[in-house]
């Protein structure tokens, strides 16, 4: 039961980080994107690129909460071919 209970915890910890870094990280950009930027086009880019970042944060410090290994398939040292 307490393994259920941690999980729980790490699911709302990761959740509400993601939705903060995701709506900080979009204000963010939105800001900067009205002060640098004078197009629509290029203020929405700035405000959606800020949300990229957001929620890659929050990716990367939720695989470290839950501490997932992003491991390649391994490929035997064996050679190829052999004749």
């Amino acid at each position: 039961m307490a393994e259920k209970v941690d999980v729980n915890a790490k699911w709302d910890a990761c959740l509400d980080l993601t939705v903060r870094r995701f709506v900080y990280s979009s204000l963010a950009g939105a800001f900067s994107g009205f002060l640098f930027f004078r197009t629509p086009v290029t203020r929405w880019a700035t405000v959606a690129f800020g949300a990229g970042v957001g929620i890659g944060s929050a990716y990367t410090e939720c695989n470290r909460i839950f501490d997932a290994k992003l491991t390649t398939p391994k490929t035997s040292d064996a050679p190829a071919h052999e004749e």
